[in-house]
């Protein structure tokens, strides 16, 4: 597969954010400018641990299981400064409150896509389970069952998921997302956008790297060209660098076509499976238990890769659906507050 054919595109959803906090009368207080900083060095700190020693460790549930747990840090973080920044909803632009609706509720979908591809991929696990099951008999019944099992599992397998066709239009909303206005006399509204620049950027970046190596196909991957203004640039350069070239090369060599533990699966399959599809007993008997083996140590490994993996996605979810619900609350209480006698057209009641 050819690399992306979009260039490096400006990433300024929101718009500029270093602009705004460069521009005059825009200083931060050092309690403001300690809050950006600490977050920007956890932030960068998560960034260099993704760095994967090779290039085929970002095809692997470990790697993708990793990546998934430094958003959920991420994520929280940006709500934790949102309380130490003390910035109540209420003191929010209405633009800021619909741009992060719509950027949170694409999270989701994209989440719900992920979902669906591992609970297809342990729907396969199943299949082999019982194939494992019936070549611990000698019968030739047995032994056709498990044949059928593994035709089964390779055929299902080798579906695609519709839901992964629409993790490009799904990331490519959230880069489009509408810019947000600029922050005006709120040194930590300021501070708020940075930060959230960066939980972005970190997030984009992560589920289009997912989105390419559950589908197979390096199209989904994004090129990200972000300011060399923030703690993070070089640690997010670097991993993008690696990460996405390393995609390319494998894609170019014709090898980008599953997980990692899912092709370790493939390869026992073809070891064993033509010793018994004949439906008689292997000959060879140690070659045969090596085989059996092979495939039930790789397909419990591709299981419990999957179960992990599904948590921290669901761990996401909830996390993101939390975070949305919270704001919306927020909001209803200062409508509330706002409005304390709704209905009445602002008539007080008299005793």
């Amino acid at each position: 597969m050819s690399q992306p054919q979009e260039p490096h595109r400006p990433f300024f959803p929101f718009g500029n954010p270093f602009r705004m906090l460069s521009s005059k009368g825009s200083q931060l207080s050092p309690r403001l400018l300690s809050l950006l900083n600490a977050f920007e060095d956890a932030l960068a700190a998560r960034l260099r641990k993704l760095n994967p020693k090779d290039k085929h460790d970002v095809l692997s549930l470990a790697w993708m299981k990793l990546a998934m747990e430094s958003l959920c840090e991420t994520h929280t973080d940006i709500k934790t400064l949102t309380t130490e920044l003390d910035l109540p909803v209420t003191d929010w632009d209405e633009k800021w409150i619909d741009v992060y609706l719509d950027i949170s509720v694409k999270l989701l979908d994209i989440c719900v896509v992920f979902s669906s591809e591992l609970l297809r991929l342990n729907q396969g696990h199943l299949m082999l389970q019982c194939a494992l099951h019936n070549l611990e008999s000698n019968t030739s019944e047995k032994l056709v069952r498990a044949c059928s099992s593994i035709d089964s599992w390779r055929q299902h397998i080798g579906s695609k998921n519709p839901r992964l066709e629409n993790c490009k239009s799904i990331l490519d909303g959230l880069v489009d997302s509408p810019s947000l206005p600029k922050v005006k006399n709120s040194a930590k509204g300021k501070v708020l956008m940075q930060a959230m620049y960066g939980v972005k950027i970190h997030t984009v970046f992560v589920c289009s790297v997912l989105a390419a190596v559950f589908s197979g196909n390096s199209k989904n991957l994004l090129d990200l060209d972000v300011a060399n203004t923030t703690m993070w640039v070089q640690a997010f350069s670097d991993l993008q660098t690696n990460v996405n070239g390393g995609i390319i090369d494998i894609s170019s060599q014709g090898k980008f076509t599953a997980l990692k533990e899912l092709d370790e699966v493939d390869t026992a399959v073809k070891n064993l499976y033509p010793m018994i599809q004949d439906g008689m007993r292997p000959t060879e008997a140690d070659a045969f238990s090596n085989s059996f083996s092979d495939l039930g140590r790789t397909a419990e490994k591709l299981s419990q890769g999957l179960d992990l993996l599904t948590k921290v996605v669901d761990g996401f979810f909830k996390i993101v659906l939390s975070g949305r619900d919270a704001l919306l609350c927020n909001l209803r209480v200062s409508d509330t507050v706002a409005d304390p006698f709704p209905g009445s057209n602002g008539e007080q009641f008299v005793r």
